[in-house]
């Protein structure tokens, strides 16, 4: 990892949509009385929770509806905030925060898309797909904590990887661009 010589105006962009995305989700419970979204059990890519999420105000229907569609919300894997539950359950709220800060990061340092980072990608792959299969296969019921942990960790790799994608197309685009010229 060096320091980043130039801001990427784009790593600057796609971090403040996932910051503003990221609040969003922690001010919807706030901005709503408290215990008026209380369970959301469901399941996946499906909206099971189109009558209570109808009634929440706008904007905050429109996040609550994203997170109906994007995950489980199990209330028992939620967290509360003023009573409400969030619109996404532990570990896709980390996952999103996680993105956030990967991001945040990348706007200050460049890393490199070599050996070293792929290994970097699989050890943190490792502690969700543990994780996530001891659940699937009932070995045991995780905890918030380690939730938010696993999430975290891959959601900040996923918002590295976002970057070093960015910053793979610009030099790729810089390489063309110098190419042609040469011609």
């Amino acid at each position: 990892m060096e320091k980043r010589a130039n801001f990427s105006k784009i790593t600057i962009i796609f971090f403040v949509l996932f910051l503003t995305w990221i609040l969003l989700q922690f001010l919807a419970p706030l901005a709503l009385p408290s215990n008026t979204v209380e369970d959301l059990s469901g399941l996946t890519a499906v909206s099971n929770n189109e009558e209570i999420v109808s009634e929440v105000p706008q904007p905050w229907n429109l996040i609550y509806s994203a997170g109906d569609r994007l995950c489980h919300q199990k209330m028992e894997r939620s967290l509360f905030i003023n009573g409400n539950q969030m619109p996404f359950c532990t570990r896709c709220t980390a996952i999103w925060l996680g993105i956030t800060i990967g991001l945040g990061i990348m706007i200050f340092y460049k890393i490199k898309l070599d050996n070293r980072f792929l290994i970097l990608i699989l050890l943190g792959i490792v502690p969700i797909g543990i994780d996530g299969t001891g659940q699937l296969l009932g070995l045991w019921e995780s905890q918030n904590i380690l939730r938010l942990a696993t999430g975290l960790i891959i959601g900040s790799i996923c918002g590295i990887s976002i970057n070093i994608i960015i910053d793979e197309i610009r030099e790729i685009s810089s390489n063309r661009l110098k190419r042609a010229n040469n011609l």
